[in-house]
């Protein structure tokens, strides 16, 4: 019989000391494997969420999208952008808040996107930062989208009318209702899970802030031909002033700036919790071949290597590792979508952002992880018995 089947005959033999080990490397093991998700779930979402929205260059002049000044002479850097070869399609983006008036109950706070974009073949047909789902695109300066839970809360479908109270300069301003027609619903991936969001045309939104928008963007967003370095250089060289981020770039900053903690935490909790299935499987281990001293070293007097017994010790340690780590997987599965589902609670993170992703690279560090422990955790009982005096043990156990 080899060193597994031995190792599996020994655990099934103690089916309460083998169960105990499977399930406490099962529990500890699904801690670090959901905190590896962690470590690079944001990362991997938001370089999908970005892939995803077609536009692989973001312009804006502060260090990243949303925060810092306006983009200033908008128009005018969108035209000396679009003039570029390498670029296909331009997006000029302006947010303000508004207000969406109801008959019944309290105003529904929204987020009002205005876009106006070119492609360089001429085409007025620019993808918005946003996703039809019914009903069709907003055109010109009454008609707008609205996500699904504005529609919700208002009752709202493609062809309803709202009245909307814009606020584009200060949150003092007080600016007369407008009456906009809803042509669609739409899903916004970068609003967050508790924002409502509209979108429109850059003229629906000039209209609803009575004018007072000015030449400003908050955020430009360009298309380019396929090498996204080369041209988001090259916007920098036409327009100084203005920072091109591809989108490599954007994720770039975004982890050295806001994900850092997730990174740091993740080791340190790693790093606690396979210290914790270390000493769990190395008590189990030990105390296992302390119960069964007389039993190795009678198969060691039969004829049983000191490598032999070693390695039944070791085989030991990789079932219940094994074992206990394959019912980790779905433990922290589980246990990433209900944190998940708590964190994208808060403030201001985009709906279809994740903190937990899986991919292969986080279970190829589980495994090693796992593959580690079960190693770490036998060597010590593999020094008893490979250090275990046949003689005086038999005698041991006879007269004890």
């Amino acid at each position: 019989m080899n060193a597994i089947g031995f190792a599996w005959r020994s655990l099934v033999r103690q089916p309460a000391r083998a169960a105990l080990g499977v399930l406490g490397v099962a529990a500890v093991g699904a801690l670090p494997f959901h905190i590896l998700l962690l470590s690079q779930g944001l990362i991997v979402s938001m370089r999908g969420l970005l892939d995803r929205s077609g536009w692989d260059i973001r312009v804006v002049a502060g260090d990243l999208p949303g925060r810092g000044p306006r983009v200033q002479g908008a128009l005018d850097a969108a035209q000396r952008i679009a003039a570029l070869p390498s670029v296909r399609s331009t997006l000029i983006l302006r947010v303000a808040d508004a207000q969406i008036e109801r008959a019944t109950g309290a105003p529904i706070a929204a987020v009002f996107q205005g876009v106006s974009g070119q492609s360089t073949t001429g085409s007025t047909a620019v993808t918005p930062p946003w996703t039809i789902m019914r009903g069709r695109e907003a055109r010109g300066p009454s008609e707008v989208v609205v996500n699904s839970g504005i529609a919700s809360a208002a009752n709202l479908q493609p062809g309803s009318t709202i009245t909307l109270r814009a606020s584009c300069v200060s949150d003092r301003e007080s600016l007369p209702p407008i009456q906009l027609q809803v042509v669609g619903i739409a899903e916004f991936p970068f609003a967050g899970t508790d924002e409502d969001a509209v979108g429109s045309t850059l003229e629906a939104l000039e209209a609803a802030c009575g004018g007072n928008v000015g030449d400003e963007a908050d955020l430009l967003l360009v298309t380019s031909a396929g090498d996204a370095d080369g041209t988001a250089a090259a916007i920098r060289d036409a327009r100084p002033d203005l920072r091109a981020m591809t989108n490599e770039e954007v994720v770039g900053r975004l982890q050295q700036t806001g994900f850092s903690y997730f990174r740091q935490i993740s080791t340190v909790l790693t790093a606690v919790t396979v210290s914790f299935a270390v000493l769990l499987i190395t008590v189990l281990l030990t105390v296992s071949v302390n119960q069964r001293l007389g039993e190795i070293a009678a198969l060691r007097a039969l004829g049983f290597s000191r490598s032999r017994v070693v390695k039944d010790v070791l085989s030991e340690s990789g079932l219940i590792v094994g074992t206990g780590g394959v019912l980790s997987l779905p433990l922290g599965l589980l246990l990433s979508s209900g944190l998940d589902r708590i964190l994208k609670g808060m403030p201001g993170i985009p709906a279809d952002l994740h903190f937990f992703v899986f991919e292969g690279q986080a279970l190829a560090v589980h495994i090693a992880l796992l593959v580690a422990t079960a190693i770490v955790a036998a060597l010590y009982p593999m020094h008893v018995v490979s250090r275990l005096p046949i003689a005086a043990t038999l005698r041991d156990e006879v007269i004890g």
